[in-house]
C-alpha cells in the first residue's frame, strides 16, 4: 500500500507555476524537474567520477526531475568562486540555455558564495548535493521522528546560506511594522528581515532538538528492556538502494515497503525473530548511507543511528550489481566510524547476485573474508546467510547443567528463547539440560543444578 500511495503521484501537464526570476523562490519549496549535472574531479580515475555522476543522476531523478546533460571537469580542487573554472560557466550556461534546464546540480557541498555566483551567471537555480538529499530525505520521511530529523537537518543547512538579493532582506523593522513581523515581538527596531529569519530559524531547531531528545528516550527504553532481557540485537546496514529492506522482508517477513530508490527507507524497522533453535533476536534495518553523506543528516539521525552503534551483530549489505562494491563499503564504513560503530562484529552480505557479474561477486568474496552472497529476490543464499548471522550471535555466558522439573515448563521455554541448549533428555525426575545462559537465568536454575 506505502508504495501504490508512492506511485499514484503524477505530474499534470500545463499546470507549471514556476517563476522564471530567480530572486523570487529563494524560500520556496524545493522543486527540480530539468536538470544539469556537474562534477568537479579532483582523484581518482575516470570509472571513479563516472560512478559518482551516475549516482548523482539516480539521486536527481529520485528527487522527481530529468536529467538533460551531465558535465564534469577536471581540477586539482574546486574553484573557490565558482565550483568550476570560471570559463566553463561560460560552457555551462550554454548548455543550460540549449537544454532548457531550469535547476543546475552540482555534486559537492557548495558555500553560499559558490552557490550565489553561480546563479548570478547561469541564471537558473543552482543546488549542491546536500539540498538534493536532504530534499529526497524529506519526500520519503513519514514517522514523526524520520519529519523532525529531516527539518532539523534542511534548518542546519538553510541556516548558513541565508541571503537576499538587494534590500530584499537588509531592510529594517520599525517601530510599527507589525504586517512584517517587526514591531512589538522583534528584537528591537534595529533587526533586518534577515535576522529575523535566522533567529526564527534557530528557534525552530531548539525546538525540534527538544522534540528528538523526549523521542530519543523513548527509543533508549525499549532499547534498555531488550538489554535487560540479554535479547541479542542485529543491525541492517549498507549503502542505500543495496537491497536492506528486501533481505529483512526475505529473513523475517517484516513486510516493510521496498522500491528500487534511493533512500527509499528512512524509517527504521524493527522486527523480532528466532534461530532454528528458538533463540530469540531482534533484527532491525536502518536508513540507508551514501557517498559523502551531509554531515548535518548524521548528526540529525544520530539517535536513529544508535540503533547500529548498540547492535550486537552490523549485517553489511552491498550491492553486487553496483559498478563499484568496494566503493560502497569503504563510503558505509566511514559513517560506521562517525558514529562509533565501527568495532562491532560485521557480517558482509553481498545481495543481487542474480544480476551481478559473477566475477565480480567472487572479487569480493575474496577480499571480504567473512561475507556471504545472496540474493533476496530469488532466495538464493539465505539460508547460509541465516547459518551465518545465527552463528555470529552473542552466546550467553554461563554453563549450566540442571535438572527442572516437569512442573516448570516456563524455565525450560525460557532456556529456548534466551539461552543455549546443548542437550536435552527427559528422564523420570525431570527434563535434564545442559547448555550456556545469561547469568540472570542461570541463578534461576541454580537451584536445581546437579
Amino acid at each position: 500500500m506505502d508504495l501504490a500511495a508512492r506511485h499514484e503521484l503524477r505530474r499534470v501537464a500545463g499546470l507549471r507555476t514556476e517563476l522564471e526570476d530567480i530572486t523570487e523562490v529563494e524560500y520556496r519549496q524545493l522543486r527540480l524537474e530539468r536538470v544539469v549535472l556537474v562534477g568537479v574531479w579532483t582523484e581518482g580515475s575516470v570509472a571513479d567520477v563516472e560512478n559518482a555522476m551516475a549516482e548523482l543522476a539516480l539521486l536527481a531523478e529520485t528527487a522527481g526531475s530529468e536529467v538533460l546533460d551531465a558535465i564534469y571537469q577536471r581540477r586539482s580542487s574546486p574553484d573557490p568562486a565558482t565550483y568550476i573554472g570560471r570559463g566553463k560557466v561560460e560552457g555551462l550556461r550554454e548548455i543550460v540555455q540549449a537544454t532548457g534546464a531550469d535547476t543546475v546540480i552540482c555534486d559537492g557541498e557548495l558555500a553560499p558564495s559558490q552557490l550565489r555566483n553561480l546563479e548570478d551567471r547561469v541564471k537558473v537555480k543552482v543546488v549542491d548535493r546536500t539540498a538534493l538529499i536532504l530534499d529526497i530525505f524529506a519526500q520519503h520521511a513519514k514517522a514523526k521522528e524520520g519529519q523532525a530529523q529531516v527539518e532539523l537537518a534542511q534548518l542546519s543547512y538553510m541556516k548558513q546560506r541565508l541571503r537576499g538579493w538587494g534590500g530584499n532582506l537588509s531592510r529594517q523593522a520599525g517601530g510599527r511594522v507589525g504586517a512584517d513581523g517587526g514591531g512589538i515581538g522583534g528584537r528591537g527596531p534595529g533587526e533586518t528581515k534577515i535576522e529575523t529569519d535566522r533567529r526564527r530559524i534557530n528557534d525552530r531547531i531548539a525546538k525540534l532538538r527538544r522534540e528528538l531528545k523526549v523521542m530519543k528516550g523513548t527509543r533508549d527504553t525499549k532499547r534498555q528492556e531488550r538489554r535487560r532481557r540479554e535479547i541479542p540485537s542485529v543491525a541492517i546496514a549498507g549503502y542505500t538502494n543495496a537491497g536492506k529492506s528486501s533481505l529483512l522482508n526475505r529473513l523475517t517477513g517484516a513486510g516493510v515497503l521496498v522500491e528500487d530508490a534511493l533512500f527509499a527507507t528512512l524509517d527504521p524497522t524493527t522486527r523480532r525473530t528466532q534461530t532454528a533453535d528458538g533463540r530469540v533476536y531482534t533484527m532491525s534495518d536502518t536508513v540507508g548511507f551514501v557517498r559523502h553523506l551531509p554531515h548535518q543528516l548524521v548528526e540529525a539521525f544520530r539517535s536513529t543511528l544508535e540503533e547500529v552503534a548498540d547492535s550486537d551483530l552490523i549485517v553489511h549489505v552491498v550491492d553486487g550489481s553496483h559498478p563499484d562494491p568496494e566503493g560502497q563499503l569503504n563510503a558505509v564504513r566511514e559513517v560506521l566510524a562517525d558514529i562509533d560503530a565501527g568495532d562491532i562484529p560485521e557480517l558482509v552480505v553481498i545481495n543481487k547476485i542474480d544480476a551481478a557479474d559473477p566475477l565480480v561477486v567472487d572479487r569480493v568474496l575474496r577480499r571480504e573474508p567473512h561475507a556471504v552472497a545472496v540474493s533476496a529476490r530469488t532466495g538464493e543464499g539465505i539460508a547460509e546467510a541465516i547459518a551465518a548471522i545465527e552463528a555470529d550471535l552473542p552466546r550467553p555466558q554461563v554453563e549450566f547443567t540442571a535438572l527442572v522439573p516437569y512442573a516448570r515448563g516456563d524455565l525450560i521455554d525460557r532456556i529456548h528463547k534466551d539461552g543455549e541448549i546443548s542437550t536435552l533428555e527427559h528422564t523420570g525426575e525431570g527434563t535434564r539440560v545442559v547448555g550456556r545462559a545469561s547469568e540472570a537465568l542461570a541463578s534461576e536454575l541454580a537451584e536445581y543444578a546437579v
